[in-house]
């Protein structure tokens, strides 16, 4: 039996999930949460009940589903991470499986699909919904990829989109908790990327951040 830990913040959600999952024997919800950080108090205080599969929305407050999943991706990669949201930007698949994520389902999936993915990632496997899939081919057709720049004497300097996300609301000058909001992380991962940019840019801080970005065209 494949034991689930959900992480959804809306209880009408998480329930509907929950009562769809166990009515399947091969599935057994063993807890609950509505954020990230209960995700992780959960499973600290039951270690008797680990669950093979956490899965968990993204939007959600205190902590999100992509930093849930960076804490569990260093803490434990036996805990297999499925992404159920409504966000289907394709800055969070791909930044998502760097991280060791064995799912992405949007929650316009049918019941069919999101139990057959379940059973497939048990099984080992990983899985796309199908819509991510097209979006991912329609990227991979219009030739877009990892922006590449060079910032001053360095070369094969590798910014993601969605470090560019994050750059271009530094430069527009909104604050670690703003950003948070608009693109739905975690304060603490929004920290994280402004402190990679800085160093991947050999900068001191973030004004010099953003002066290297518009002189290098990374930013105009």
């Amino acid at each position: 039996m494949t034991k689930i830990l959900l992480v959804e913040d809306h209880m009408v959600v998480r329930n509907g999930i929950k009562l769809l999952l166990e009515s399947h024997d091969n599935f057994e919800v063993v807890g609950e949460a509505s954020n990230g950080r209960e995700a992780l108090d959960y499973l600290e205080s039951n270690p008797d009940s680990k669950p093979d599969i956490v899965l968990t929305d993204i939007n959600m407050a205190e902590m999100d589903g992509i930093a849930l999943l960076q804490v569990l991706y260093q803490r434990d990669k036996n805990i297999k991470v499925v992404i159920l949201s409504m966000l289907n930007q394709i800055n969070y698949v791909i930044e998502s499986f760097e991280y060791g994520l064995k799912g992405y389902l949007l929650k316009n999936v049918g019941y069919n699909e999101l139990l057959f993915a379940l059973n497939h990632i048990a099984n080992g496997g990983r899985y796309i919904s199908e819509e991510i899939s097209m979006l991912l081919l329609d990227q991979i057709r219009s030739g877009q990829r990892y922006a590449q720049h060079m910032i001053g004497t360095r070369t094969d300097f590798e910014i993601s989109e969605r470090e560019l996300e994050v750059l271009e609301l530094i430069a527009e000058g909104y604050t670690n908790i703003e950003i948070a909001d608009k693109i739905f992380l975690s304060k603490r991962t929004v920290e994280g990327h402004r402190q990679n940019l800085i160093d991947k840019a050999g900068v001191k801080n973030t004004a010099h951040l953003v002066k290297f970005a518009f002189e290098n065209g990374i930013l105009n």
